[in-house]
């Protein structure tokens, strides 16, 4: 299993916010964390990448990574794509932000792995000398995707990547995450957009209030307005 948690919480202080999740993502496989707002999705995911205050063990490819900081545990194959948006570098170009993603890349590496990133977002491509703040939200999510992606991880975590993004948007993020599986990497979504996760996740992941209230695979997520009535159900 390429990337496993077990027993994983997030808190504030000495506030628990998020007790005792576990789950397995595979290589080639995405996970949906599910659930209302407030159900503790975000604190998870920040815990996991170690931005927030948490414990529990967090296994990339048989390593456990639990204790180390954000930045080991990035180098360690974990990249993070927060929730807010502006995860980029907007007085830089567009060229510049990825090659700063690429930065630990041996030469070779970084011109392949800049290849890949704008084969699949090609929008990139064409504006690559623009200001980064310029971009419309959805070219700036693709940039923070891209931004992600420029360690060649092993585990891409994203949080409510829909999150105000035009609908035309969303066909290039789910071929964009088609391309990622096909390469084997693990994917951990935290989405509200339950039509939109049922059409990219294999197995889901409902939180409410902190723990998995129900879990389930593809065969649940064909029927999303059934998912929807189960986490709306959980959050009351």
């Amino acid at each position: 299993m390429a990337f496993a948690c077990r027993n994983i919480t997030a808190r504030y202080n000495r506030i628990f916010v998020v007790e005792g999740v576990s789950f397995e993502v595979a290589a080639g496989e995405m996970l949906a964390i599910l659930g209302p707002n407030g159900a503790g999705k975000s604190s998870m995911l920040g815990a996991i990448a170690g931005i927030v205050s948490g414990g529990g063990e967090i296994n990339v490819n048989g390593r456990n990574i639990g204790r180390l900081s954000a930045a080991a545990r990035a180098g360690m194959g974990i990249s993070f794509v927060p929730e807010q948006r502006g995860n980029i570098f907007p007085t830089m170009s567009v060229s510049e932000n990825i090659d700063v993603g690429m930065r630990l890349l041996e030469p070779g590496a970084r011109d392949e792995q800049r290849e890949f990133i704008l084969d699949m977002f090609p929008i990139l491509k064409e504006r690559a000398s623009a200001n980064a703040g310029v971009l419309s939200g959805g070219e700036q999510q693709m940039l923070a995707i891209a931004l992600a992606l420029g360690r060649r991880p092993d585990v891409l975590i994203l949080d409510e990547p829909s999150q105000g993004l035009a609908p035309a948007v969303f066909d290039i993020l789910e071929q964009a995450f088609a391309t990622l599986k096909s390469r084997g990497l693990a994917l951990l979504l935290a989405e509200q957009n339950v039509p939109f996760a049922s059409r990219i996740s294999e197995r889901y992941l409902i939180l409410s209030q902190g723990q998995t209230i129900r879990t389930g695979g593809r065969e649940d997520l064909e029927n999303p307005e059934e998912i929807a009535d189960a986490f709306m159900g959980g959050a009351g």
